[in-house]
């Protein structure tokens, strides 16, 4: 990674804009500089290092795009039919190599090459046939149509696709149709993730009066692996300043970043800020949304490392603990930064504009993210319909949802009928 640098960290920010937040984020980190290649079987999910450079034209010759008669434009009669002689047939593989001349046409198949002088294809299904004699009825095709052009797709030297981009299933067949067998690719971000609280049992353990179990570790580790990324379980830490700081340690030295639920994230006691300071910068925010209001973020160092410029500074994400706000909180902001440190291309979430079926209660002055269902209403548009309580622990309504329904800083109260933004989960996820 670069050097840590200037910090645009505030120690501590009381009631901060989402927006401001997120921008602080963005303006921290830089991308993993760590590089390897590997084959389109494996790339699926991963964020292309360098841009893919075309070495040919796609497609590589002039070509037919369907079934039918190639033929000369300058043979097309304007208010008479066309009559050709067909000549041979051409096969997507195997070139027609004789000639065709002035009145003759070539039967041609879809993605066979189309021989010189010949520049306009027919559809089979518009012409009829006799021994060899093909008519073209006047008006059933312009010059020049159902053709390919050599280069169309993808011209050499071209850039086929772009450094930070996420591979998806399309950009693999595309690489592939460049007879490119590999690709260098940034190696997978690596993600270490724990949960923290006295109270906390993993599933299959006996649980005492007063303990809960632990959900967020579970999803935290899930959102990781979604978005192509090595997880580290790192478990849970005791409210304990010992087993906090080994935790912490191990993080920072296997690690690119940690995203820790509860506790932490406020800086509850003097120990964690004290621990947190003597290893990084972290910043201690109290943001203005709903829900997850308490929220950190910043550098830390393996200790031995913190008077080092060029130590590898590992990125804290500390949540809150409630199951909901820890969620919410991660897909507003560690997402984002993550695919940034993953070196993937920034793009903005769609935000879409939908039809609220009811009226929502909001105050001016924070970012709420209320927990919807997209459905289609009588009249055929779409609208969004909040999926009953929307407490910070409540997450069986995170699985109810498909979108989360965002209401700006600046925003009031919502009337049933008008429009409010979503961010879809199939954009998230």
């Amino acid at each position: 990674m670069s050097e840590l640098g200037p910090s645009p960290l505030t120690a501590h920010e009381d009631n901060l804009a989402v927006d401001a937040a997120r921008a602080a984020i963005a303006a921290a980190l830089q991308p993993i500089d760590a590089v390897e290649p590997v084959g389109l079987g494996e790339a699926l999910g991963r964020v292309l290092a360098e841009d893919v450079i075309s070495p040919i034209d796609v497609p590589a010759h002039d070509n037919s795009a369907m079934d039918g008669y190639a033929f000369a434009a300058a043979d097309l009669a304007v208010d008479a039919p066309t009559l050709l002689q067909t000549v041979g047939t051409a096969f997507a593989g195997t070139p027609w190599n004789g000639p065709v001349g002035p009145g003759q046409c070539l039967r041609i198949m879809t993605g066979a090459v189309l021989p010189a002088g010949l520049d306009t294809v027919v559809p089979q299904e518009l012409v009829s046939v006799v021994d060899g004699r093909v008519t073209i009825p006047p008006g059933v095709i312009r010059a020049f149509e159902n053709r390919r052009l050599r280069g169309e797709d993808l011209a050499r030297g071209r850039p086929a696709l772009t450094a930070g981009r996420v591979l998806r299933p399309a950009d693999l067949g595309l690489i592939a149709s460049l007879g490119i067998p590999a690709v260098p690719v940034r190696r997978r971000l690596r993600v270490a993730v724990f949960s923290t609280g006295d109270e906390l049992r993993s599933a299959g353990e006996p649980l005492e009066p007063g303990c809960i179990y632990d959900s967020n570790r579970f999803t935290l580790l899930a959102a990781v692996r979604r978005l192509g990324m090595e997880a580290i379980d790192l478990g849970l830490v005791r409210d304990d300043p010992a087993a906090l700081e080994a935790t912490l340690e191990r993080a920072a030295r296997e690690a690119d970043a940690v995203l820790t639920s509860g506790g932490v994230s406020v800086g509850d006691a003097d120990h964690t800020r004290d621990l947190l300071a003597r290893m990084g910068e972290v910043a201690f925010w109290k943001v203005a949304m709903r829900p997850g209001r308490p929220f950190a973020f910043g550098p830390i160092r393996a200790s031995g490392a913190a008077d080092r410029r060029d130590a590898r500074p590992v990125w804290l994400f500390a949540l809150p603990g409630n199951p909901v706000a820890s969620l919410v909180t991660f897909y507003v902001f560690a997402r984002e930064g993550l695919l940034r440190l993953a070196g993937a291309q920034a793009e903005p979430l769609p935000a879409l504009p939908v039809r609220s079926a009811a009226a929502i209660r909001k105050r001016p002055g924070r970012s709420e993210f209320q927990r919807g269902r997209l459905r289609r209403a009588a009249d055929g548009a779409w609208e969004v319909a909040i999926t009953g309580a929307q407490g910070a622990g409540i997450l069986r309504s995170m699985c109810e949802a498909d979108c989360l329904v965002l209401l700006r800083h600046d925003q009031g109260s919502v009337a049933a009928g008008e429009p409010v933004e979503v961010w879809p989960f199939d954009a998230l996820v």
